[in-house]
Order: structure tokens, then sequence, then C-alpha cells
């Protein structure tokens, strides 16, 4: 008969030590914003520490290969003009014409890792540089802040470059707009062509034309920003391109 009264008291401890187990393995709210917000600066850390050696191996490669092969480039270019006798002379003008190409891949090298243009002058002239440099004619309109976030202007930069290669490589298209504003911290780009359509997009990734790494590398990029990228390519098109990414001024971080 004493037994239904004894279960009350138990059930209540069982509660008890249920509550003091979720609250021992269940951080607090507070606690679990702070930790996602510490791993929110974390990886922006990450991200200027990668941008940060790009920029160093560019130096180093502008500074000092570059500087190398252009004083090769020169002294072979003054050893032509004495007109050595063959086959000497044959032989210096193939060096001359190997070290001058060495020079072009080195320099478009040194472009790939960090452009210039983009830390001098910010990303809408980037951008206009990437158009001008296009074997397909490029109309530009982006209205953003003068400059953002390193990180971000980088990000952007490139997802930009690999559109229009990807665009030039497998589109068929006459001409391509590339659009974008910043507005309410975060900024959209559009890249849209004329051509064909029916871009591939690959299994696991947002966006992947032909089922290359290019734009998977891009997505990747963006999503440690916090960005995303998208692409809508119908048959017969339009394809377009699209990424939008956060985009904090350039001196509001702490």
């Amino acid at each position: 008969m004493l037994l239904p009264l004894l279960t009350w008291p138990l059930r209540f401890v069982a509660r008890g030590r249920a509550a003091l187990t979720r609250a021992l393995l269940s951080p607090p709210e507070a606690a679990l914003d702070s930790r996602i917000a510490e791993l929110d600066r974390s990886r922006m850390r990450l991200v200027d520490a990668f941008e940060a050696e790009r920029r160093r191996i560019e130096r180093d490669l502008h500074d000092g290969a570059q500087q190398r092969l252009v004083a090769l480039s020169m002294t072979l270019g003054l050893a032509r003009l004495e007109k050595p006798a063959e086959p000497l002379g044959g032989l210096l003008e193939r060096a001359h014409e190997e070290a001058s190409a060495a020079l072009v891949e080195i320099r478009e090298l040194i472009h790939g890792i960090h452009p210039h243009v983009l830390t001098d002058r910010g990303l809408v002239a980037a951008v206009e540089d990437l158009a001008d440099r296009s074997p397909i004619p490029v109309d530009v309109r982006l209205t953003v802040p003068d400059r953002l976030l390193e990180a971000v202007e980088t990000a952007v930069y490139f997802a930009v470059s690999e559109a229009l290669t990807n665009v030039a490589k497998h589109s068929g298209a006459t001409r391509v707009t590339v659009t974008g504003e910043a507005a309410h911290g975060q900024l959209a780009v559009a890249v849209e062509d004329d051509g064909r359509g029916g871009a591939v997009t690959a299994p696991g990734t947002d966006a992947d034309v032909g089922g290359g790494t290019g734009l998977q590398g891009v997505a990747d990029r963006l999503s440690v920003l916090g960005g995303a990228l998208l692409l809508s390519s119908p048959p017969g098109g339009p394809t377009v391109f699209r990424l939008e990414v956060p985009c904090p001024p350039a001196d509001s971080r702490t």
C-alpha cells in the first residue's frame, strides 16, 4: 500500500536530476551567442591572414623574380644588338624570346594572386580592368562605397573574374553586363550574358559551370564571409551569375 506513495518523491528527484543534467550539458544562450561571435571573428582573422599571405607572395614575386627576369631580358636584348655570329646569335635570340615569355607569364601570375589595381583603386576600378581585358565586350555598372573590407573586395573581384572567364569559354555570348550595388550592409553583384545558357550546376555546389572547380572555390570564399553564390542558366539563356555578401565599411572592424 505504501509503494505508490513512495514513487511520488522518486519522480520529483528524477525530474530534478534531469533538469540539472540539461543545465550542465547545455551552455546558456548567452554563452552560445558569445561562442558564435568568437567563431565569426576567428573566421575573419583566418581570412585576413590568408589575404596577407597572398599579398606577401605577390610582393616577393613582383620585387624579386619579376625584376630579375626584366634584367635578364634587357641583358639578352643588348647582347643581340651586338649581332654575334651564328650559332651564338640564334641562341641569344631564342633565350631572349624565352625570357620575354617567362616575364609575361609571371606578370599574369602576379595579377592572378592579387592585382595592384584592386589594392590601389578599389573594387570598381578592378572590375573595369577585368572588363577591359575580356575578349567579350563588358558593360560595368557598379555602385559601391569607395572602399570595402579587403576580404570582401578580393572575394567579389575573383568571383567576377571567374564568371567572365566562364562566359568567354562556354557561353558563346556576344556581350556581358556586370551590375551591382551595396545597400543595407549587403553587396549584390550580377554578371549576365546573352549566350546560349544551359550552364551545368555540379552536385553539392551552388554553381559550377561545366562541372569544374573554379566556381566551387568562389562559393567557398563567399561562404566564409557569410555570402552566397547563385546561378541561373536556362537553355537559350540568359545566364545570370549572382553573388551576395555582407559589406561592412572598411573601417568598421575593431
